[in-house]
């Protein structure tokens, strides 16, 4: 089996004194969507602030690209391609589509940048003609789709996502999942995404873990849990 492209051994980490992850491992191949699944204060969105560096690994590793990076900074994670989205419509309001974007490429030479910029809208034509409005005067589908775009600015080699669905009207959801298998299947990049609408994100998914308590409860294909009501009611008890 070829080296995992992120691998994440044994961690234990919380907030404070508070531990919420418990000996988790979990690992990310190149190439694949990876969703991680599970109740609501089980630990997903832990996991991915631990990735990035938001979070100290009190115990165990976290290896991305050959590397360990349990003691790296959020701002060097971004330079070596690992890039996180964070919960909710993140943007800045009071500027417009085209800073927000630029804001993302702070370490990018001006021309590369510019290039970066132009190919990531070509993913997104709702926001090419836009790129002068303010981001807090969009909509809300739109807003999401800008915060996916400023996360792909960096040319990452592994993005984070977390629940890239929420707020997103029902008409909408679909719509958001099938870009982000674009992305991975025409842009090569390598998804971690926490996402509650479990069907939705297993369609898209390669590999499933769920997680519970802190730990992981299941881990495989998410094939395996597609359709399998009893399983998935057994993982969110």
């Amino acid at each position: 089996m070829k080296e995992s492209l992120l691998k994440i051994v044994n961690v234990d980490t919380g907030y404070g004194q508070f531990q919420v992850l418990f000996d988790l491992s979990l690992n990310v191949q190149q190439g694949e969507i990876v969703s991680i699944i599970g109740p609501n204060g089980s630990g997903k969105s832990t996991i991915l602030k631990t990735i990035c560096g938001l979070l100290p690994v009190w115990k165990g590793n976290v290896y991305f690209d050959g590397q360990s990076i349990k003691r790296r900074s959020v701002s060097k994670n971004i330079e070596a391609g690992l890039t996180f989205s964070p919960q909710g419509n993140r943007v800045f309001d009071e500027l417009t589509v085209l800073e927000n974007l630029e804001i993302a490429g702070f370490s990018q030479q001006k021309n590369n940048l510019k290039n970066r910029i132009d190919s990531t809208l070509s993913f997104f034509p709702g926001l090419q003609n836009r790129t002068g409005q303010l981001a807090g005067k969009l909509s809300g589908g739109e807003q999401q789709m800008l915060a996916l775009a400023r996360a792909l600015i960096p040319d990452p080699k592994l993005l984070l996502l977390d629940e890239p669905s929420l707020g997103l009207a029902p008409n909408l959801v679909k719509d958001a999942f099938q870009k982000l298998a674009e992305i991975n299947k025409t842009r090569k990049v390598t998804m971690l995404i926490v996402e509650q609408k479990v069907n939705e994100i297993l369609n898209i998914s390669n590999r499933v873990y769920s997680i519970k308590l802190g730990k992981v409860a299941f881990g495989g294909k998410s094939e395996a849990l597609k359709g399998n009501k009893k399983k998935l009611n057994e993982l969110f008890l």
